[in-house]
């Protein structure tokens, strides 16, 4: 199964941003790649935190060995990463609030396929 790299074609170039200083940050996703995960992992030192990104292809139920291959590594410093779970917070809480609570334990002793 190839892995698939998706060039944006429109979030990055032009987007832009107001941060609470009132300075105006533009993006510039002129060379961003974007790619599919549906396994992260997590790990973290005094100095940073790391998340790893991969994807899980094992698709038969109960496997005795589960290979992740992970395509990306995010490095961030720990105030980074704060600034990170409170944006990831609030989006997923205005997630659920249009389209409903996302149960984990009902999406991990799903069935694939």
């Amino acid at each position: 199964m190839a892995k698939k790299h998706l060039k944006n074609s429109e979030a990055g170039s032009r987007a832009e941003d107001r941060s609470k200083t009132g300075v105006n940050v533009r993006w510039d996703g002129g060379g961003m790649r974007s790619t599919y995960a549906n396994v992260c992992t997590v790990t973290s030192s005094r100095e940073e935190v790391v998340l790893m990104f991969g994807m899980n292809k094992s698709w038969q139920n109960g496997p005795q060995e589960l290979t992740v291959e992970v395509s990306d590594r995010m490095i961030l410093s720990p105030y980074t990463a704060k600034r990170l779970s409170m944006l990831r917070n609030k989006l997923l809480g205005e997630y659920e609030s249009r389209f409903g609570e996302i149960d984990i334990e009902a999406a991990e002793t799903a069935p694939a396929g």
